[in-house]
């Protein structure tokens, strides 16, 4: 690890007089959320229902073309700038604007739904698109949930309760990234694997993971698991009075709307889970143990586009290594294992498996130098992938050329 920070501090430079160009680019991050909004007020404008799936036209088109226009950005800040920046209380004021964003977002669509006139195929649009926004609550959770501030982590759990996912807070960083890259984590996914059936294992598994080690915790402080000290039971009782409340402004048809969106919601987090270590693997070291996680056990994307708009999730590589790094100090590194364009791309690409096999698993090939033995592989699929690839291929030059 010592190496890759050479590495990276050699690459960025030392200059003492850094200026992260991006800086006010990511406020775009906190204005994301708001887009069912802008939706909403299109509609209202021009009276096209087209405009009930803004988020969806924008998440899986127009940031897709972007980041294809824009392309990478490589440039990594010199290690002497990170103090200055992880201080810097701009970037962690804009993570703190985006929880209100989200619940503007959540009640000004509810509003809308149980006020206006709509047919199904406006009212699915309109849910699916606040279930996409909802859903990215989870990478403000995520940026907030590593932290250790108590304030920082409340408004983590604030902001996961939004789409109902508040285990996360735990199953995130005491489980994901503890088991990640290994056969017993639920969330990486396996090569040939497609992600509806990676759906049934990730979702359940998470959960289940999630709350066992919440139960270890607290047996050994004294406390019972049903206790309010249980960090899965304080966002689930934050979601439950939020969803209670809107189903008693809005109405019956609450019950319709609530689910699909945070149905939705749960959706992105499994796409993100399954493209951002598909098929990757930690070497087994002869005590039985598996090799500590290293940037490489990652799928990286530079994409400037969908990165501004993510906080920087998609510099995954890094913060896997090192999880309590900010989100404007992540960095590149050579060679890493990289995918063709950013997540909004990748996801559209993951709900059609044959699509997404073609693209993703020779770059698992090549990350893994040709090796099926050094690959998590979906069970049942290894002769078909021995048919195709061999056991043993050709190396390649580099583990994974940049695109």
């Amino acid at each position: 690890m010592k190496d890759l920070n050479q590495a990276a501090t050699a690459e960025a430079g030392t200059d003492e007089a850094y200026v992260d160009k991006k800086r006010y680019f990511w406020i775009l991050s906190v204005f994301w959320p708001a887009t069912p909004l802008i939706g909403l007020y299109l509609v209202a404008e021009t009276g096209w229902s087209i405009w009930y799936g803004t988020v969806l036209i924008l998440w899986y088109l127009a940031v897709p073309l972007l980041d294809a226009m824009f392309g990478e950005d490589f440039s990594n800040p010199p290690e002497s700038a990170v103090p200055d920046l992880e201080k810097d209380r701009y970037y962690r004021v804009l993570t703190y604007l985006t929880v209100p964003m989200h619940y503007a977002a959540m009640v000004g669509s509810c509003w809308w739904v149980a006020t206006q006139p709509m047919n199904a195929f406006e009212f699915i649009a309109l849910a699916l698109s606040l279930g996409i926004v909802n859903g990215l609550a989870l990478n403000t959770g995520h940026e907030l949930g590593h932290k250790k501030e108590t304030f920082d982590r409340w408004m983590a759990k604030l902001v996961l309760a939004v789409v109902g996912y508040g285990h996360f807070f735990i199953e995130h960083n005491k489980g994901h990234h503890r088991d990640v890259a290994t056969p017993k984590d639920p969330a990486t996914s396996r090569m040939g694997e497609n992600i509806y059936s990676f759906a049934t294992r990730e979702i359940p598994g998470a959960f289940k993971r999630a709350w066992e080690l919440e139960e270890v915790r607290l047996e050994r402080s004294g406390k019972s698991v049903w206790s309010l000290d249980n960090e899965i039971l304080q966002p689930l009782i934050i979601t439950v009075v939020l969803y209670a409340g809107l189903l008693a402004f809005f109405g019956p048809i609450m019950l319709i709307f609530l689910p699909i969106q945070m149905a939705y919601g749960w959706w992105q987090l499994t796409s993100a889970n399954y493209i951002e270590h598909y098929g990757l693997l930690r070497e087994k070291l002869p005590n039985g143990k598996y090799e500590h996680q290293k940037p490489h056990h990652s799928w990286n994307s530079n994409h400037i586009m969908s990165n501004l708009i993510l906080f920087h999730l998609q510099r995954h590589s890094d913060h896997h290594a090192h999880p309590t790094r900010s989100y404007q100090s992540l960095r590149d590194f050579k060679d890493l294992p990289a995918l063709p364009s950013g997540y909004p791309g990748m996801f559209l690409a993951a709900m059609f498996p044959s699509w997404f096999r073609s693209i993703m698993d020779h770059r698992v090939m090549d990350w893994a130098k040709g090796d099926l033995n050094k690959i998590q592989i979906e069970p049942g699929m290894r002769e078909y992938y021995d048919r195709k690839f061999g056991s043993v291929a050709p190396a390649q030059p580099t583990a994974m050329p940049a695109e």
